[in-house]
């Protein structure tokens, strides 16, 4: 059980004293940190790295992907975005189509979404009933505490925007050429429900925490966002013993 969090009390914009020059310069050798940290990740092949990222819509997720892993080298990077179901794989348990995805050893894989997209719609939706929201909460926790003991280093972000930036974005998708493509009508709809997904957040950080914490980002300021998950992820990676393999010569 991890501790309840309720948004409302979390601001969505910086609350750390850092500006953006500061955060940008920053944001650079961290950058070449974790490039480092790949490096040596992908050579000793002990452990491999499972981001996933959480949000409403319009959060920055995929802004995040774009700038928190510009530096490390693609060969040793993947990225996932998991959309709505498929009629294959409604047809199997849902955890089927997250587990053939999960990275091996020295792999970093990213998710931009994730399990947790099959606790949030159901409910939100009320698709499925309490009970089998619960049973799947306790499947998610076996599921990520076995490859946390298979050496999976684990970081859960979830992007928090507030509603009002999360419209004005929406809008930008509307009315800027280059973002029109993301626009879907479903979306205007979501931002309707954006008390409703909240509430299935707090369930979820209160209930599937017991491998991996979650890490609550403040994400209206899109510069601060990137810089402070690139900055957990650097300071995480750095408490493990992740370094090139010897080689007898």
């Amino acid at each position: 059980m991890g501790k309840k969090i309720k948004l409302s009390d979390i601001s969505t914009s910086p609350e750390e004293k850092i500006t953006k020059e500061e955060a940008a310069k920053e944001s650079s050798k961290l950058i070449e940190k974790l490039a480092e940290i790949q490096d040596k990740l992908y050579a000793q092949k002990k452990y491999d790295v499972l981001i996933i990222l959480q949000g409403m819509d319009a959060s920055g997720k995929d802004s995040a992907v774009e700038h928190v892993f510009s530096g490390v080298n693609p060969a040793g990077c993947r990225v996932k975005s998991f959309k709505a179901p498929t009629e294959e794989e409604l047809a199997h348990h849902f955890l089927w189509r997250i587990s053939k995805e999960c990275p091996e050893k020295g792999m970093v894989q990213i998710f931009n979404r994730s399990q947790y997209e099959d606790i949030l719609v159901p409910s939100v939706n009320k698709s499925i009933d309490d009970k089998l929201i619960k049973a799947r909460c306790e499947e998610i926790n076996c599921f990520e505490g076995g490859l946390v003991r298979n050496n999976t280093i684990m970081m859960k972000f979830y992007l928090h925007v507030s509603q009002k930036e999360q419209e004005e974005r929406l809008q930008a998708r509307k009315t800027n050429e280059y973002k029109r493509w993301k626009y879907q009508q479903e979306d205007i709809a979501a931002i309707k429900k954006h008390d409703d997904f909240a509430k299935v957040y707090e369930y979820i950080f209160e209930h599937c925490a017991e491998a991996a914490p979650w890490n609550i980002i403040p994400a209206d300021k899109k510069w601060y966002k990137n810089y402070a998950i690139l900055n957990t992820i650097v300071l995480e990676l750095e408490k493990y013993e992740i370094h090139f393999p010897k080689v007898e010569l």
